[in-house]
């Protein structure tokens, strides 16, 4: 797989921005992705060196239309924490 194959998109919430300032950032990834496959996508796009790698898998949650009962699809999301060493990284352009 391709680095932006396994990267889908950054996850931006209050959570995952407060994360930001001790070098944690969090992705989510390909349903089907490993750690170490994380980290090299990780260190090959932003060009930085990753100290390790956490990753959660997120259930679909039931979702209910009228009669009709269904789920948001599953999501799995990575954790990705920086050495000390590395430059940030910078998700939105100033």
């Amino acid at each position: 797989m391709e680095a932006r194959d396994i990267i889908l998109r950054p996850i931006v919430t209050e959570q995952s921005m407060a994360g930001m300032d001790n070098k944690k950032y969090t992705f989510e990834v390909a349903l089907h992705t490993e750690k170490t496959a994380v980290r090299r996508a990780v260190e090959e796009i932003f060009d930085v060196k990753v100290a390790s790698v956490n990753i959660a898998n997120v259930r679909g949650k039931k979702k209910r239309q009228g009669n009709f009962v269904g789920y948001t699809r599953k999501r799995r999301k990575a954790i990705v924490t920086l050495t000390a060493d590395s430059k940030e990284i910078k998700l939105f352009e100033d």
